[in-house]
């Protein structure tokens, strides 16, 4: 009986510990809740709460900045709340009912093509195939002209205090298996190097990286097969032209291929967003939600 009584007495202790935890808990919360909810300014029956600033505080802010930012936030609010009072009470009524069709329209706006966005992300096929790309390029190559000279070129930069200029001449000149290996074991030495000449590069980016060449020399220069040397300053530029597109020439595939894919998916959006809008007004109208009056 007495062991009884003990595990009876332990139990309402251990019963009452835990309540005063739970309220202690709950009272943390409620005072937390307390401050985040607690009113910092009031214009009128509008108010600003201190979470709607905590939100715009960073982590790591003193203090002092904190202080000056909070002050200079509540100071904007105020003079923007203060401004629409006035304004909602001097502008006139119709200015005042097209503006709230303005923000109505907006809302609308925001709403449904966000609705849309996601429907597209959604149910959109990104995957293109080659065979498409193909038949859309094939298709439509006058919309594909250049407006700039395209090259494909190999070339390295040396320092003018290089040694083996010559043989890195050759190599680059021959450009076997070989060759490849071995300007690539010594790249570490070049301050420039680009061995891709299968990748089509605008005559512009290749004179950002050849400072040497303009557009007084370039015609001099970079022509189908053509070897060139030229200094400056700074190094001395090794590079063989592999080819050459001029302007008003059909871009090459590879180039405009991303431009060709962006369109394909384009047009899968837009035909899919048609199909979307004939599918609402369908049902819609079948099930009686939407109807025109005559």
């Amino acid at each position: 009986m007495r062991q009884v009584q003990m595990l009876a007495k332990n139990l309402n202790r251990t019963s009452f510990l835990l309540l005063i935890g739970l309220a202690m808990a709950a009272c943390g919360r409620f005072i937390q809740d307390d401050i985040e909810n607690r009113v910092v300014a009031r214009v009128g029956d509008v108010f600003l709460y201190a979470e709607d600033i905590n939100k715009l505080l960073p982590e790591d802010i003193t203090p002092q900045d904190s202080a000056a930012l909070v002050t200079n936030y509540i100071n904007n609010w105020a003079i923007k709340q203060l401004l629409l009072d006035k304004a909602e009470i001097n502008l006139p009524e119709e200015q005042l009912q097209e503006f709230e069709q303005l923000v109505t329209d907006y809302r609308m706006d925001l709403y449904t093509r966000a609705y849309r966005e996601a429907l597209v992300l959604q149910a959109q096929d990104t995957t293109v195939t080659d065979s498409q790309l193909q038949s859309i390029y094939e298709k439509e190559k006058e919309n594909f002209k250049l407006k700039e000279k395209l090259v494909q070129l190999r070339f390295v930069e040396l320092p003018r205090q290089f040694l083996n200029k010559d043989e890195v001449m050759e190599r680059l000149k021959r450009f076997d298996e070989d060759d490849l290996y071995y300007l690539d074991s010594i790249g570490v030495q070049f301050r420039k190097l680009n061995f891709n000449d299968s990748l089509w590069v605008p005559i512009g980016r290749v004179m950002e990286e050849i400072p040497p060449l303009n557009y007084d020399n370039e015609a001099q220069y970079l022509k189908k097969s053509q070897f060139f040397e030229l200094e400056d300053t700074m190094g001395v530029y090794l590079g063989l032209v592999n080819d050459v597109r001029a302007p008003n020439e059909i871009a090459p595939l590879p180039f405009v291929e991303p431009t060709i894919k962006q369109i394909l998916l384009n047009r899968r959006k837009l035909e899919y967003l048609r199909k979307l809008e004939t599918e609402l007004i369908d049902e819609a109208t079948k099930d009686k939600t939407f109807e025109v009056y005559e």
